[in-house]
């Protein structure tokens, strides 16, 4: 489960940074602003993975 989360996790980071390249390509400040904050989002996800991976060990 947890391979999977990540993952998924890193897919939404890399589809966000893809989002916030074409905003910034389009001069669409609303397509990258969402893109920013997929990156976000996976960026905190990723974060609590790796927490719940320290106290698994």
């Amino acid at each position: 489960m947890a391979f999977d989360d990540k993952v998924d996790n890193k897919a939404e980071e890399v589809g966000g940074k893809a989002k916030e390249g074409v905003g910034r390509a389009t001069d669409d400040e609303q397509l990258e602003a969402e893109g920013k904050a997929d990156q976000k989002s996976a960026n905190l996800k990723q974060a609590g993975e790796k927490i719940k991976d320290v106290f698994k060990s």
